[in-house]
């Protein structure tokens, strides 16, 4: 399966352009939240806002785990990591996202020791490496990343590990989801929902979004033909009346998610009471502790950070992007004093956020305005000029589909 053949193609896009315009009721504005970070990756990069209909807009939800960490988390992991003996392990988007003293980038320099991993396991190694040493691992995420950190707490205690641990800053999407709703700021029509989340709990966690706020959701991959798509069956529902959970992304998820994965992250972590997240507050149950069982595997119990909850800088709005009240360049410091070399907010840090992926892939000329530019693959285009014929809507095998400009 190639991707960028299957996935990619340009008459294709057109055609679905031009049908979700079809869909369009004369004088209606749709805005629809696409949740993940990754999903907003693939919008600006491939241009695909120059392939929606002028009534369609999007707005960039919260589903990038590093942009929606509090910078008091930052904090308490730094003071972990500047204990001594500690090896503090991360992932790399995590290793620039400013704290109240700096990232960790800057601790490195000053002789923290703070290393990137590509994998939880990795950290494990390097537990074996360091006996000597404690290891804690930065665990960050959303249910996507939670299963690997949870077996390798189970490996760990079965390998007999004592200097390893974690430091959990595992969250959950229901909680963010239903706090959007909630807020009289963020008025929606639907949501473009989460794929690698949706790959570990399904579908089913969704229900509640129609039943209880009327609003439809599909589930969609990444590719630029999958978020087209799941945005035209929204319009389809909405036209149709209709308001419920769709799979677009059917090659990869099922409605019952993944039970191994889900069973690992129960044995090991359980829901935490409350946490703060950047530019949503505190939710309640909104994230995940290690239960008491692998207490000597958690990094809070062993090392007491101070968990004091840090503003964040006057300049920033990260708050407001992440739900949806600004776009990235409507910030009053984007592409000036916060750029992707010198981020002030973590939107910026992470490749998954609207600020550094509007960064990256010259969004900031576009502000608004249509067929300025071209995405890598699929092009400008006005979907009212467009072969309509040419699209197929259903949830066919994708491979049969050519995305080129």
């Amino acid at each position: 399966m190639r991707f960028v053949d299957e996935y990619r193609d340009a008459d294709t896009a057109r055609a679905l352009s031009a049908r979700m315009a079809d869909l369009c009721e004369p004088g209606r504005a749709y805005a629809f939240m696409e949740v993940c970070g990754g999903h907003t990756h693939t919008i600006y990069k491939h241009g695909l806002e120059d392939h929606l209909p002028p009534e369609v807009s999007l707005v960039h939800g919260p589903g990038c785990p590093v942009c929606v960490i509090p910078m008091g988390r930052v904090d308490d992991a730094m003071h972990i990591a500047r204990q001594d003996g500690v090896i503090m392990t991360s992932f790399g988007d995590m290793m620039r996202v400013p704290g109240s003293h700096g990232s960790f980038f800057d601790a490195n320099a000053e002789g923290t020791d703070i290393r990137m991993v590509y994998s939880p396991l990795d950290s494990l190694k390097i537990a074996r490496a360091n006996p000597d040493r404690r290891v804690v691992f930065m665990a960050i995420g959303f249910e996507t990343t939670t299963p690997s950190t949870a077996l390798t707490v189970l490996r760990a205690a079965a390998e007999g590990l004592e200097n390893f641990s974690i430091f959990c800053n595992h969250i959950t999407i229901v909680p963010a989801l239903r706090a959007i709703l909630d807020s009289p700021d963020v008025r929606l029509d639907g949501f473009v929902g989460p794929g690698h989340v949706s790959t570990v709990i399904g579908c089913r966690p969704y229900e509640f979004i129609p039943r209880d706020y009327g609003k439809p959701l599909v589930v969609s991959g990444f590719e630029p033909l999958d978020i087209l798509q799941s945005i035209y069956q929204l319009l389809r529902q909405l036209r149709d009346g209709r308001c419920e959970v769709e799979n677009q992304y059917t090659r990869v998820v099922a409605a019952e998610g993944n039970p191994v994965a889900l069973a690992a992250i129960d044995e090991v972590l359980e829901p935490r009471p409350d946490f703060e997240w950047r530019g949503l507050g505190r939710i309640p149950w909104s994230a995940m502790q290690v239960r008491e069982r692998f207490a000597a595997f958690d990094a809070e119990r062993i090392f007491a950070p101070p968990g004091a909850r840090v503003a964040d800088p006057k300049a920033c709005q990260c708050g407001e992007v992440l739900t949806g009240v600004i776009k990235p360049w409507e910030c009053r410091v984007f592409g000036t004093g916060c750029t992707p070399e010198t981020p002030i907010g973590a939107c910026m840090v992470s490749p998954e956020g609207a600020c550094a992926a509007y960064y990256n892939f010259g969004r900031l000329r576009h502000r608004g305005s249509t067929s300025t530019q071209r995405g890598d693959d699929v092009g400008s285009v006005d979907p009212r000029k467009a072969d309509p014929r040419k699209a197929d809507t259903r949830q066919a095998d994708p491979r049969k589909a050519v995305i080129r400009a």
